[in-house]
């Protein structure tokens, strides 16, 4: 195979895979609806990127099925023009999961699930891994700064870091060697149905661990794991105070002591078998949510050979996701940030983070729901949510992959929101109902928050307006 061309190029756990295949001298190519910030990148490194479905648009050297793989996300319709295509044409074509999985199934994973969490958790082990003298390769599921990307390659280390997902069941193309699981909150009941079978794919992949290798999960959650008689099984939380606790009653790994205040957090971070205790560590990222990622990450690196002083100064140094609690300005009278969560649990994790650092100010929330399917079925979930902040303002529903459900609208969620300050405003007017907010001293705490492209592209445009004020 010397080329390989992917429907749905700029998605970013596909991107990822073109980054490792355009390093590694294939010619790499492929279609994406709309250009983004992410798309123009990989177009920058050599990958011939075109946003028209259009078999004619496809360079030639990607139509040849005895040199061409063809790799697709399950979030493009099976209807589309270039994939039916390949499909019909001879082309060996796969799901991305499935390239992935045979990409890493050579190399020792260490694979992060969780309907919220695995993005930072998975990040946080690569840098924590990348800057110490262990190193790593990893797949991420989100642009890791400063590395101004989501792939990195070891000449040297045999462990990669991995986002796993759990949308289509995409986890269950990996083979582990050590596994983590955040969280389960169920979610993507459009490709599940219920939230037994949700929780039934999580269980399914702890049986994928290898042998020999582990699954550490976050204590409390709700999955089934067929134990195997190989793998170690260990779990990790935060314990505010453990002389509450016996010795049994406490996880294998854990924070405690959580100090939070002035922008800054420091914890101690407790390995039960030992026991052993690094004390006041401090997050580079200062949100209260990050501990418990935090104290996965740590864990997992420790298991790998990290020290104490690699892993202290790697938490310090890490620098986030792009688009995970994201700072775009931090000053005294005025912060703007920006947040990917699209889920009630995470968007509640996330604000009550937000109250916590800076607790007694006026927080504004924009948010952008994503799917039609996803905001129909945790409607309830999403007002309790919703109605956190001091003022909520939504945008229309970001449909991704969907057609509209009839009724399933961002005013009917905002209908439900329990909130006296409340509106709907379309995304071109956004930057200038916040510009106008500003100007009459209404806006101190900014928040904008979800997953899709729309309030993704919102939110330099309005930093940069609010700071010129």
């Amino acid at each position: 195979m010397k080329s390989i061309y992917f429907v749905g190029a700029g998605g970013i756990g596909m991107s990822a895979l073109e980054r490792y295949f355009n390093a590694n001298g294939y010619k790499v190519g492929g279609y994406d609806k709309t250009p983004s910030p992410l798309t123009d990148a990989l177009i920058s490194e050599g990958i011939d990127i075109h946003f028209e479905d259009n078999i004619e648009a496809v360079d030639p050297a990607f139509k040849d099925p005895a040199s061409c793989i063809v790799c697709y996300t399950p979030a493009i319709p099976r209807e589309h023009g270039e994939l039916c295509w390949f499909q019909q044409n001879g082309f060996q074509v796969m799901k991305r999961s499935q390239l992935l999985g045979i990409v890493t199934r050579q190399k020792r994973g260490l694979c992060v699930a969780g309907t919220h969490g695995k993005t930072t958790t998975s990040s946080m082990i690569a840098h924590l891994l990348k800057q110490s003298h262990v190193d790593c390769n990893a797949f991420l599921g989100g642009i890791l700064k400063p590395y101004d990307s989501n792939l990195m390659l070891s000449e040297t280390s045999d462990l990669v870091a991995i986002e796993a997902d759990e949308f289509d069941r995409s986890f269950h193309t990996l083979s582990p060697y050590m596994a983590v699981i955040t969280s389960c909150d169920p979610d993507h009941l459009d490709i599940y149905g219920t939230e037994e079978a949700y929780r039934e794919s999580f269980a399914h992949f702890t049986e994928l661990i290898r042998p020999g290798g582990l699954l550490l999960k976050h204590r409390g959650i709700k999955v089934n794991c067929r134990q195997h008689p190989e793998v170690r099984y260990a779990e990790y939380d935060i314990v505010p105070d453990a002389s509450n606790f016996s010795e049994d009653q406490l996880p294998d790994f854990y924070a405690t002591n959580v100090r939070i205040g002035n922008g800054t957090i420091l914890f101690d971070f407790v390995i039960k078998d030992g026991p052993i205790t690094f004390r006041d560590l401090e997050p580079g990222v200062p949100a209260p949510i990050n501990v418990d990622n935090a104290v996965a990450a740590l864990a997992i690196c420790w298991l790998n050979g990290c020290t104490e002083d690699e892993l202290r100064h790697g938490l310090k140094t890490f620098g986030g996701a792009k688009r995970r609690f994201d700072f775009y300005i931090k000053r005294p009278d005025l912060v703007v940030m920006d947040d990917y969560a699209h889920h009630p649990d995470e968007i509640r994790a996330s604000l009550h983070s937000v109250r916590q650092l800076f607790a007694g100010r006026h927080l504004t929330l924009c948010f952008q729901p994503h799917l039609y399917s996803r905001t129909h079925d945790l409607v309830d979930g999403f007002a309790s949510a919703l109605a956190i902040p001091d003022r909520t303002i939504l945008l229309p529903i970001y449909p991704a992959r969907e057609q509209p459900m009839p009724g399933v609208t961002s005013q009917w969620l905002l209908s439900k929101i329990d909130s006296s300050d409340k509106c709907l405003v379309e995304t071109s007017e956004l930057v200038p109902h916040l510009v106008a907010l500003r100007k009459s001293h209404q806006l101190d705490v900014l928040v904008m928050m979800g997953a899709g492209v729309d309030i993704e592209r919102q939110v330099a445009p309005a930093a940069q307006a609010l700071a010129d004020l």
